[in-house]
């Protein structure tokens, strides 16, 4: 599945296709479990073949801010900490039990230098998340709460379905008694 996604992206070589399988671990996950936990630095990052996670900040009074939802062929990493050496200000959490490819950092980066299906794979992975980045922050300053949870249920056709509401209100920045009110509508 892995591959079958990355060559929607880009052209892989059969040879350099094995080379990424050859990195990875199969790993299930299970509802409640963390991938990466705040404080962790993290070396690996992972490809969600079965399942759901959410990103998700917890402030110092033990609120929890729900970033972003990943359900299936999406990859999951603490970016930013990976790459910087840092420990990671967040948390990966499944929300349901995952069947995920766990690949090691160090490994991709040798990787990435021996071909230029890998940079390009990246580049175009980098770009995406830095355009859903930008709108999500864009929506959440300048859009009410009821257009963004339409675009919440644009982006995330059926998880409605699979996410506990008070997940989607914090995802949204409203209340859970807010979000009843936007549902009744």
């Amino acid at each position: 599945m892995l591959i079958q996604y990355i060559r929607s992206i880009v052209t892989v070589p059969p040879a350099e296709a094995e080379k990424l399988l050859d990195l990875g671990k199969a790993v299930s996950v299970r509802k409640g479990d963390y991938f990466i936990h705040e404080g962790q630095i993290p070396r690996k990052f992972a490809f969600v073949g079965k399942g759901l996670f959410r990103y998700l900040y917890v402030d110092g009074e033990g609120r929890e801010y729900t970033k972003n939802f990943m359900p299936e062929q999406h990859f999951i990493a603490a970016y930013s900490s990976m790459i910087a050496r840092q420990p990671s200000r967040m948390f990966i959490e499944a929300l349901e039990d995952s069947d995920i490819l766990e690949l090691d950092y160090a490994g991709w980066l040798q990787l990435l230098q021996g071909h230029a299906c890998w940079s390009r794979l990246l580049i175009r992975m980098l770009e995406h998340a830095f355009s859903v980045k930008e709108n999500r922050e864009r929506d959440l300053l300048l859009l009410d709460a009821g257009k963004r949870y339409d675009l919440f249920r644009a982006e995330f056709p059926g998880l409605e379905k699979r996410v506990a509401q008070h997940l989607i209100a914090s995802y949204l920045g409203i209340s859970p008694v807010s979000l009843s009110r936007l549902r009744k509508k």
